[in-house]
């Protein structure tokens, strides 16, 4: 055996680069996110062989091909089955579910609840452009209510889901929300996920230019931001509008609004460990413009993996009953045979 002394090279961000040509269209959200993950992948210290990248079915599924990394392009809404089975059989890697508000939350919302509730060891990134791009313009899971397309021509009459929501109603101990356009934070959110050990979910807001431009814009433009964005910061006040603005608690709601003279103090502060979740469950239901959108995370709290746990039970089996053996087991109990 050979053995070697030498540090390992350090990787960068070209070494995350495919040699596939990129083929989402001009503008698309899409790169920016590619980018952030290709940039944040290097700065965590496993070998690039340790990834593995698993994707459903839409425009954001064509991620695997742009990653230089191992990966899986599966089928509508499977992503998370497969990915599990990828964790499970190899607990080394560290595996990336890419998926989209139509994948991931219509043919796919069981498979991501239980994903969620299970708390593999995954990093899951949910695009949500509020539309099918793929199949050129139908309405989502998450398009707002009365939005016109192609399968609405008259204005969706179905509420939008919010994923968010739906990740911390299932249980998920890592929750949090970015946005496409701010490139600074949605790589800090990303390298958090990374970070988490247990399922790790992060809800990108994404721009569809062609389908559904500038959806998000009415918070998310550069020079809007400011004023309309909720940052989720760890242990700090929840306020905005560059500090002029502040939720307080009234009753069992939350009020957002200017934080008056001796005020400062009964803002509420954002505590991402906050066993019950109830601060984070109701920024989580705040509807824009009559609340600020929050970004960032809403909740981060570890607990043991579903990984973890399948390991400990058959551990416990062979220490009682030994190693199993398959043949003896198919031909065990009744049995009979075909000539």
């Amino acid at each position: 055996m050979i053995e070697t002394t030498s540090a390992p090279v350090p990787l960068t961000k070209k070494d995350f680069v495919s040699d596939v040509q990129v083929k989402w269209c001009p503008g698309c959200g899409d790169y920016s996110i590619l980018a952030a993950l290709q940039s944040v992948m290097p700065k965590l210290g496993i070998p690039k062989e340790n990834f593995a990248i698993i994707s459903g079915i839409g425009c954001s599924s064509r991620f695997p091909y742009y990653m230089n990394t191992y990966g899986f392009h599966t089928i509508h809404g499977r992503a998370m089955a497969v990915a599990t089975g990828v964790k499970a059989a190899n607990p080394d890697l560290q595996v990336w579910v890419i998926t989209g508000d139509g994948d991931g939350l219509s043919i796919g919302g069981n498979h991501l609840l239980h994903t969620l509730r299970r708390n593999v060891d995954l990093k899951v990134i949910l695009f949500n452009n509020e539309i099918y791009g793929l199949t050129k313009g139908q309405y989502s899971p998450t398009s707002n209510l009365g939005l016109k397309t192609k399968t609405s021509p008259m204005g969706s009459v179905e509420r939008p889901l919010s994923p968010v929501s739906i990740a911390l109603a299932a249980g998920a101990g890592f929750v949090a929300r970015t946005v496409d356009n701010d490139i600074k934070h949605l790589s800090a959110t990303l390298e958090a996920a990374a970070k988490f050990k247990g399922t790790a979910f992060v809800e990108v807001l994404q721009n569809c230019v062609i389908f559904n431009d500038a959806t998000h814009a009415g918070f998310a433009a550069p020079d809007v931001r400011k004023e309309k964005v909720l940052y989720l910061e760890d242990g700090k006040p929840l306020t905005y509008a560059e500090g002029r603005k502040g939720l307080f608690a009234k009753g069992y709601a939350i009020d957002a609004r200017d934080i008056g003279e001796s005020e400062a103090e009964q803002v509420l502060m954002h505590s991402v460990t906050e066993e019950t979740g109830t601060l984070a469950w109701t920024l989580s239901q705040f509807d824009f413009p009559e609340k600020p959108v929050p970004l960032g995370v809403f909740r981060a709290v570890e607990r043991p993996t579903f990984n973890e746990l399948m390991d400990s039970q058959m551990a416990e089996a062979r220490a009682k009953k030994g190693n199993g053996d398959l043949n003896k087991l198919l031909h065990s109990g009744f049995t009979w045979k075909i000539d």
